[in-house]
């Protein structure tokens, strides 16, 4: 018997039965409380559900360090029918990773796009105005955000967006940019991060609360698949081309950068944050 046709079957299997699993609705998880003063992080979320699809190392950050992890919904999706439904999924989904939930209005921000950015300059300055006031009040040691040519428009939209409010503080405003993908893939990442089993478990589980879109297209079935490919990808993008793979089993990619001066710096050296290292390093 050729064991690649069972394993094959077994993927496909899986993945069929995991279309009957329940979505939602599982009891949260008990988490430790975070000490006065921790260092913050920011997820900019284009959508709700982003932040269980690249919070791989928010979610590392606040486990094994003892951060706190705000998500910041920018949008609420753009079928308003669907915001109220949007957020409350979202409000559920953070509360079982235990990130707090930040609204950018009653339902969100619309039309965060490059198109908006170029033609509704006086409409892109008030949005720009929203997330300066979150990042003036939060002060985050690091913020998350889609990079430049993530695909989707409103990706696209929230990079500039973030980078347009950045540019708006003082000069003496500092922060770690880790630039995220998803629908487009980076050209140049420079952190791979394993992600370990059982997180993988907590990010599927909190991604299926996300119920109207993962019913739509099942992002939360397909979740381990892509972290694996990040593997592929990472073992040559960041550790260097015919290089080793490290025995990763699932692994998200970033590319950090350092906002400070007025504006981004460059991190060359790539990376690969095992589970034996706190991902506390990365923000020395």
């Amino acid at each position: 018997m050729n064991p690649y046709a069972h394993l094959v079957a077994e993927y496909a299997r899986f993945f069929r039965e995991g279309r009957r699993y329940p979505l939602g609705g599982f009891p949260v998880p008990t988490a430790p409380a975070p000490a006065d003063g921790a260092p913050r992080a920011l997820i900019f979320s284009p959508h709700p559900d982003d932040e269980c699809i690249v919070g791989g190392l928010a979610l590392r950050l606040q486990r094994e360090a003892g951060w706190v992890i705000q998500n910041v919904a920018v949008t609420q999706g753009s079928s308003r029918p669907r915001q109220a439904a949007r957020w409350a999924e979202l409000q559920d989904a953070c509360r079982y990773l235990g990130f707090g939930c930040l609204a950018t209005g009653p339902a969100g921000l619309e039309q965060v796009t490059p198109k908006a950015r170029a033609e509704q300059a006086a409409s892109w300055e008030t949005k720009v105005a929203v997330i300066r006031r979150i990042l003036e009040t939060e002060r985050p040691t690091a913020i998350f955000v889609p990079h430049e040519h993530d695909w989707n428009g409103t990706h696209i939209g929230v990079h500039f967006l973030v980078l347009d409010a950045l540019a708006a503080l003082p000069a003496s405003f500092a922060t770690t940019v880790v630039e995220t993908e998803y629908w487009g893939q980076m050209t140049r990442p420079n952190l791979m991060v394993e992600i370990s089993e059982s997180q993988v478990v907590d990010q599927v589980t909190a991604l299926s609360f996300h119920v109207g879109e993962v019913q739509r297209n099942p992002f939360h079935l397909l979740l381990p698949a892509w972290m694996q490919d990040n593997v592929r990808r990472g073992s040559e993008l960041v550790g260097g081309q015919g290089g080793a793979a490290p025995e990763f089993g699932f692994a998200t990619l970033y590319r950090l950068r350092r906002w400070q001066q007025g504006h981004v710096e460059e991190i060359t050296a790539g990376s690969n944050l095992g589970l034996a290292e706190s991902p506390a390093v990365l923000f020395r």
